[in-house]
Parts: C-alpha cells; sequence; structure tokens
C-alpha cells in the first residue's frame, strides 16, 4: 500500500448547483466545520450533520450570512436507523447528494483492559460503522448519475498501531483501507474517493477523549500540528484532484512513510511509552 499517492483520477469535484449538496457529517465544530466553510467557500450548498443541531444552527447562520446555502440535520451517527434516514431527509429538502463527507468520529483513550465496553462499540459504530453504511447507501445513486465524490476522515493514526487508542487507530485503518479499495471499484464511473488523514489538530477532540491539550502536545513536536482550515483546504484539494490519500503538512507525511517502513516490533514500543493515555 503507498503511503503517499498523488496520482488523479482525472476527475474533480462535481459542479455546484442550486439541487445538488454536500453532506458533512461531525459538522459541528473542528474539522468538520473547517471542510463545510471550505466547501461553501467553493460554491458548494451544504448539508450539515451532527447530534448538537444548535451548534450546526450556528454554523449554518454564518455561512448563509458569508452567501452560502445551508441545511441542518440533526442526527446521531451511532444509531443505525438514524444513519438509515439521512439520505431520504436529504432528499426531501430538493437536493441531490453529490459530496459525501464521512468526518464524525471520536475516538477512547487507555488500555484495552481497562476499556468501558460501550464506550468502545459506540466508537466503533460512529467512526467504522457509520461510514460503510453512509458510502454503501449514497454511491449508488452517486454511480448510476456518473456524478460524485466521497471524503472520508481517516488520520495518520491508520499507519501505524496506537497503544492507548488501539480501536481508534484500527478503526481509522479500516477507513483508510476501504477508501483506497473504493477509488479501484469507482474507476471509470464519474466518482471518487479520497481519504484525508490528518495529524495532531487542535480541535478540542483530544480532551474529549480524555487527555490533556498539555500532554498531546508534549508527546507530539509542535512542527507537526496543522490547523482545522489547512486540513480542510488539503482534503477538499485533494478530492477536487481526485487524490487516492491528503495528507495535511510536510511533516505529518514524512511521519506516514516512516510509520509505514517501520518494523511494528520496534515502533510499537515507542508509541507506548511516548503515549498519555498510557501513564501511570
Amino acid at each position: 500500500m503507498p503511503v503517499l499517492d498523488i496520482k488523479s483520477t482525472g476527475e474533480s469535484l462535481p459542479t455546484p448547483a442550486a439541487d445538488r449538496t454536500a453532506l458533512v457529517t461531525g459538522a459541528s465544530s473542528g474539522i468538520g466545520a473547517a471542510l463545510s466553510r471550505e466547501l461553501s467557500r467553493r460554491g458548494h450548498q451544504v448539508v450539515l450533520v451532527a447530534r448538537r443541531a444548535e451548534k450546526l444552527e450556528e454554523l449554518a447562520t454564518e455561512l448563509r450570512a458569508a452567501g452560502g446555502r445551508a441545511h441542518v440535520l440533526g442526527a446521531d451517527l451511532s444509531d443505525r436507523s438514524a444513519r438509515a434516514t439521512l439520505l431520504d431527509r436529504v432528499g426531501e429538502l430538493g437536493l441531490t447528494l453529490d459530496i459525501l463527507v464521512n468526518n464524525a468520529g471520536l475516538s477512547t483513550l487507555g488500555p484495552v483492559a481497562a476499556s468501558d465496553p460501550d464506550a468502545e462499540m459506540n466508537m466503533i459504530e460512529v467512526d467504522v460503522m457509520a461510514v460503510a453504511d453512509l458510502c454503501s447507501r449514497a454511491l449508488p445513486g452517486m454511480v448510476q448519475r456518473r456524478r460524485g465524490a466521497v471524503l472520508d476522515v481517516a488520520s495518520t493514526a491508520a499507519f501505524q498501531p496506537l497503544p492507548g487508542q488501539a480501536a481508534y487507530a484500527a478503526g481509522k485503518a479500516f477507513v483508510l483501507s476501504y477508501t483506497e479499495s473504493l477509488t479501484g471499484e469507482l474507476k471509470g464511473t464519474g466518482v471518487t474517493a479520497t481519504a484525508l488523514c490528518p495529524g495532531p489538530v487542535d480541535t478540542g477532540f483530544g480532551e474529549t477523549a480524555g487527555f490533556a491539550k498539555e500532554d498531546a502536545e508534549a508527546a507530539l513536536p509542535s512542527f507537526m500540528w496543522e490547523s482545522p482550515e489547512s486540513v480542510a483546504r488539503t482534503g477538499i484539494d485533494g478530492l477536487d484532484k481526485g487524490h487516492m490519500i491528503a495528507i495535511p503538512g510536510l511533516a505529518n507525511r514524512a511521519a506516514s512513510v516512516f510509520a509505514h517502513l517501520a518494523p511494528n516490533k520496534l515502533l510499537v514500543p515507542v508509541l507506548a511509552s511516548r503515549h498519555p493515555g498510557l501513564r501511570t
């Protein structure tokens, strides 16, 4: 598996239109909000999806004030029945889904031996199951129309095991492999798929998972950190160019190559020693 794929399929993002939309999950904050802003800035109508509808309304108001078109659909992506109705709800708005952005995600923290099974399964439902579910529902229509694009947000954690966030890294490895496979299946259909693999981003994600920002910054050098805005630009640029993988920041691209090539028997102990979730 090539870690850095810069080849283009020759396809680009669908042209914005009044009856077409991009759907962004996990749009209430962080990378999801930045991706929504970037798509809106480029003229795409957006449907914002997350559990916190009130936060989505704030973003929708901001985008409309800037001349964009935005809609809010509150939904819990861990709920399979809620996911099953999502595309129908988009249709009820009179819109065709042209761009799917699977951004919603979360992480647990700490050793599996001390984990909460319910929390682990909830994470896998959002990080893994929701991606496959929504792609399975959205892609048939895109392929039939011969127009569409899918951006699945993975992580540089997809390139190696990560003691302290074992299920999170494994889930992101699924997203990366799944999206790479989609690029092969979709060749010649007019539909593209890109995996966005950010490194550390200051979004509050780590604090939600359970470790302090100071601990995260101590574990990862400052030159690896990227802003949500730069991550969003990299992701949408990669999607527009038909890239298989988009990794924001030169340092993260280099680290991903190293992680892919380094023997796990050497890499894993180092990662375990530095992860804040495994400190006693």
